[in-house]
């Protein structure tokens, strides 16, 4: 039975971090559905309010306690604010302490039966996060989470130590829930994981990923277009994944790797695999084999120890490489982690001014890899409107959704989950302007 509108609990789900937080957070929404709550409008309308917080480092730590206090302040007399998430689960009692405001601090365990704090009573059904049923999605694609945690042991990486070790799901709990978003008007899966490439190592079953893309990629007939991977540990991208990955309608050519840097020292002290050389040459031939793959990663500038020659390394691979898009982090210790007390740092205004020269490099490389596309005809797919243009705004294979740039339509009409071929007329920055050549009708 639906709950009545007019005395129904309402809810309101603020999300911080990572896509994988955002596929929690689409599921513990879900729950609270389930529990007969409603969405508020606004964090100032709703009973509950829930901040799903991000622990990865000191910035976005700050940042979770920032809005939680200020959704705290907006909340209505009465309404009840629970911190979830990372910084919750890895601090807990710590963090409950600190801030008072919150009524509940929820761990991973819990994110499933949040609406108890309200209801005061125990939720039913389903209640382990990685296997809750999703929300109805309201954009034509979304992220899929096909494991939670993590087996490596990087040294300035904590999200092992809070999110556990690798929790592969099974083919067919990803494919039913891959089925349902498709069924729900899903185009584009995006599959998410601490570690997507070592998918299903965990269970006895290592290169499980090649053989769940051909699962998923037999939704084609149901609605499903494209299929994307985020996180892929640079020694794990190799054939059959890269086969599969180019050969696969369904699966878009964009290899977002897991770089962090071109040292191979400095590679060794973070505890990681891997070299500036390598890294060139599996770029490469992904290129020769497929000229259109896309490629991002992201990198840590400041890494206790990184000397002159080795960030200048890092400056002559990303010459080299040419990456579509790159992110640059400046070095934060993690408590817990093999990083943390280590000597030798880098000062603050080095690192900043390593930061700086990376995006000099960088910055020229992503505009002219987007203005080589002007002229070029592009697929895209709709994934809203401009609020300021009214023109329709979406990507091609080479964007990834809340991470790199967007494609507007100009003067066109097409609806959210439209797909819609483009000829490239403009870049700015790392957005592009297209006109559309002919649309093909919602996903």
């Amino acid at each position: 039975m639906s709950p009545d509108a007019e005395t129904a609990l309402r809810f309101h789900v603020e999300t911080l971090g990572c896509p994988k937080n955002a596929v929690d957070s689409d599921k513990v929404v879900a729950s609270l559905l389930a529990d007969g709550m409603l969405a508020a409008d606004d964090a100032s309308s709703a009973d509950l309010v829930v901040v799903n917080t991000c622990a990865f480092i000191e910035t976005a730590r700050q940042e979770s306690i920032d809005v939680s206090l200020a959704l705290s302040d907006r909340r209505k007399p009465g309404a009840k604010l629970v911190l979830t998430g990372c910084m919750a689960e890895r601090y807990g009692s710590e963090l409950a302490d600190a801030l008072p405001e919150a009524d509940a601090v929820v761990g991973f365990a819990g994110e499933g039966s949040i609406a108890e704090v309200v209801l005061k009573r125990k939720p039913t059904g389903v209640r382990d996060l990685l296997e809750l049923p999703r929300a109805k999605p309201d954009a034509p694609w979304a992220y899929l989470k096909v494991a939670e945690g993590c087996d490596r042991a990087c040294a300035f990486c904590a999200i092992p130590t809070f999110r556990g070790a690798q929790r592969s799901r099974t083919p067919e709990s990803i494919e039913a829930e891959a089925r349902q978003l498709v069924e729900a008007g899903v185009s584009e899966l995006v599959l998410v994981a601490q570690d997507i490439a070592w998918y299903g190592r965990d269970t006895g079953q290592p290169g499980s990923l090649a053989p769940l893309l051909h699962r998923l990629d037999a939704l084609a007939p149901h609605g499903l277009r494209r299929i994307r991977l985020l996180y892929l540990y640079p020694s794990e991208v190799k054939d059959p994944l890269i086969s599969t990955m180019l050969e696969l309608p369904t699966v878009v050519p964009y290899f977002d790797l897991s770089l962090q840097h071109a040292s191979a020292t400095r590679l060794r002290a973070m505890k990681r695999w891997g070299s500036g050389d390598r890294f060139l040459a599996a770029i490469d031939s992904i290129r020769a084999r497929e000229p259109e793959a896309a490629f991002r990663s992201n990198f840590i500038v400041g890494f206790p120890g990184e000397t002159e020659s080795e960030h200048d390394e890092l400056l002559a691979f990303l010459a080299a490489a040419r990456l579509d898009w790159a992110g640059f982090f400046a070095f934060s210790p993690e408590d817990g982690t093999a990083a943390q007390d280590l000597s030798d740092p880098v000062p603050a205004d080095l690192t900043a001014a390593r930061l700086r020269e990376c995006s000099e490099v960088q910055d020229p490389i992503t505009a002219a890899s987007r203005d080589a596309l002007i002229g070029t005809e592009v697929e895209v797919l709709v994934d809203g409107i401009d609020d300021e243009t009214g023109d329709p705004v979406g990507r091609t294979h080479r964007e990834a959704p809340e991470i790199d740039g967007v494609l507007r339509l100009e003067g066109a009409y097409a609806r959210p989950g439209a797909w819609v071929r483009a000829t490239v007329t403009a870049a700015l920055g790392p957005d592009l302007l297209a006109s559309a050549v002919a649309r093909e009708g919602a996903a």
